[in-house]
């Protein structure tokens, strides 16, 4: 039983396995934790009851009222008569029904409602776009400085052990003190990137903390071997016209020039008629008794129906100074719709290029760095056998390092201005995130 318990405890002690988060666990986190896609969602749901409150502006409304009085009335005639008085309590309470026929602000205010819930459908959809972008951007930032500062790490070690070898070979004779020298340079050098790197990596991952709300601590990589594929369809100018017409943000303007259009219908609706339906029916008790008489109570039922009629005359020119208003409001939101478009259009254009020229990058990159291996390999052997000198084998080590980093750097770029064009065509949605999500594992 004692071997039981010990083998037990020693199986609680042991460290638990750190899991890696992938792209799609930070997403999720973002969604409950981010505060401007949380404002994005507030504003959508307050932008829903437009269409609820320009309703019924059209739907009757139903009023009721109630009084209780008391009246202390003294009478005096002007003749021989004498002064008399009466008191006593009145009761009333009725109920007001009115019905809208005919209102044109209200009628504008109502299709205006609308688009004002299509605008905010539009920005909540643009702010989940760019939640994903940017999650997906401060993700890889971690993993490129993650992998820049391993880069610097293994390349200091290769320059120490280049150290290493040329203070052997100068105290055995066989090299001069400028290749220790050189080689303690290139150390200290290092040492000084690596802690910038640490740094850059920190600022990194308390960035994706500011979106999560967690710091990360394990964060899955890039597989070794993968095909970043090209856009679908591989054509620039389809990506623009479609940014062009379905951009979030070309939608959000394009729902502002239909409400400032309807502005100028309930502007100049200030010059029409108004007529409503009215209904009512009261009921009024009244108890009234003269000094020394006691008169009975009265009780009356009052029903009526009618239509109110409203015509403008003169309203101090305010009417039309707000029609003038609307018009250039209009002609205010026509600019900035054809302005969000042209501005689509270039992140289209932007984003297409980012993906077409960093597959080319990439593939260069990929081939710079077989080259870049061979090329150290052939340096260390030339400096073995004294063809080569230890600067030589030194630069052929920064080479190859500096390619490493700039082909993860290459790949990164491409995979998130690949989110980018689709959000720039309105595309983007949960399915890219795992698409790309697919990309990340430890081979």
């Amino acid at each position: 039983m004692k071997s039981v318990l010990v083998r037990v405890a020693a199986i609680l002690l042991l460290p638990l396995p750190v899991y890696a988060e992938d792209l799609i666990q930070v997403f999720r986190e973002a969604q409950a934790y981010d505060s401007q896609y949380a404002s994005a969602k507030a504003a959508r749901d307050a932008g829903r009851e437009s269409l609820p409150q320009g309703r019924a502006l059209l739907l009757p409304t139903v009023s009721a009222s109630a009084f209780t009085q008391w009246n202390d009335i003294d009478i005096s005639f002007r003749g021989a008569a004498p002064p008399s008085s009466r008191e006593g309590n009145t009761n009333g309470i009725s109920l007001t029904l009115t019905q809208p026929l005919f209102n044109g602000q209200n009628l504008a205010v109502y299709r205006q409602a609308g688009f004002r819930v299509a605008q905010a459908e539009a920005l909540y959809e643009q702010a989940t776009q760019d939640l994903i972008v940017r999650a997906a951007q401060a993700y890889f930032d971690v993993q490129i400085s993650q992998e820049s500062l391993a880069f610097i790490q293994a390349q200091k070690i290769a320059i120490s052990e280049q150290l290493a070898q040329a203070k052997r070979n100068f105290e055995v004779g066989t090299s001069t003190i400028t290749d220790t020298h050189e080689a303690q340079a290139r150390f200290d050098l290092a040492v000084s990137q690596e802690i910038a790197a640490q740094n850059d990596l920190e600022i990194r991952r308390r960035t994706l903390q500011q979106i999560t709300g967690k710091f990360p601590e394990n964060l899955l990589p890039l597989k070794s071997k993968l095909e970043i594929g090209l856009p679908e369809p591989n054509v620039m100018d389809t990506w623009v016209k479609a940014a062009e017409s379905q951009n979030y943000a070309v939608r959000v303007q394009e729902a502002s020039l239909e409400i400032a259009k309807y502005d100028i219908e309930r502007a100049r609706a200030g010059h029409m008629p108004t007529l409503n339906l009215v209904g009512n029916v009261g009921r009024n008790a009244a108890g009234v008794s003269s000094v020394g008489i006691t008169s009975s109570a009265s009780d009356s039922i009052n029903r009526s129906i009618a239509l109110q009629l409203a015509i403008p005359l003169y309203a101090g020119g305010s009417v039309d100074s707000l029609i003038r208003q609307a018009i250039a409001n209009r002609e205010r939101a026509q600019q900035d719709l054809e302005s969000s478009r042209r501005t689509a259009a270039l992140a289209a254009r932007q984003a297409f290029l980012g993906v077409t020229n960093g597959n080319a990058q990439v593939k260069a990159l990929e081939a710079a760095l077989v080259s870049s291996q061979s090329a150290l390999d052939s340096n260390k052997l030339g400096y073995e056998v004294g063809v080569r000198i230890n600067i030589d084998v030194l630069n052929a080590q920064q080479q190859l390092f500096s390619t490493k980093r700039d082909l993860a750097r290459a790949r990164y770029d491409t995979i998130v201005n690949g989110l980018r064009l689709k959000a720039a065509a309105g595309t983007l949605s949960d399915a890219d995130l795992e698409q790309v999500n697919r990309l990340l594992g430890t081979d």
